[in-house]
């Protein structure tokens, strides 16, 4: 995620301090990226920097408020109109450990993979339930539909790594009986 464009978007809402950009980014993003407040301050020092947002006063309580500039509305409008690029695969730490797991002395793979899938069908079960009771609210505000967003977005990349460890566990089957006992 590009904490960069992240606040940039937010503030296109108008002006906003450091610490309200981090509350509002978290809520947008259901709580799933959280950021450090250092890094919303450096960001905003490097947008700054680049012309992207100006200080542009203070609030009642003394804090800092950035505005964005029209090289920053027009870098967010260039990011929405990008795709999000997938030409260098993501580092997954499952899939990782998984071949790594494959050969290890000792490691058996399909307790690996059953492992994870518990660990992975309890986090779809709270998705789910976390996605019903934004339902039961009703998506009307935008950090609403956002959070709603996120959260089938999570749920399908959960779906998702079910049904890869269901084909990993098949094929580690499959190889188990087509390989010839030493």
């Amino acid at each position: 995620m590009s904490i960069r464009h992240g606040l940039l978007a937010l503030l296109e809402h108008g002006p906003r301090y450091g610490s309200r950009l981090r509350t509002e980014f978290e809520a947008r993003t259901a709580g799933t990226w959280p950021l450090n407040i250092g890094q919303v301050y450096t960001t905003l020092g490097r947008l700054e920097r680049d012309g992207m947002v100006v200080q542009d006063g203070e609030d009642q309580a003394g804090r800092v408020l950035y505005a964005l500039t029209e090289a920053g509305r027009a870098e967010l409008r260039s990011w929405f109109a990008r795709p999000v690029q997938r030409a260098a695969p993501p580092r997954d730490e499952l899939a990782i450990k998984l071949v790594l797991a494959v050969g290890a002395p000792g490691v058996d793979v399909r307790k690996v993979v059953e492992a994870q899938r518990r660990h992975v069908a309890q986090a779809l079960h709270e998705y789910v339930r976390q996605r019903a009771q934004a339902l039961a609210r009703g998506p009307g505000h935008p950090d609403e539909l956002a959070r709603l967003l996120v959260l089938e977005q999570l749920i399908c990349h959960t779906e998702a790594e079910i049904r890869w460890l269901d084909h990993c566990e098949a094929r580690l089957l499959r190889l188990r009986t087509e390989t010839p006992a030493p």
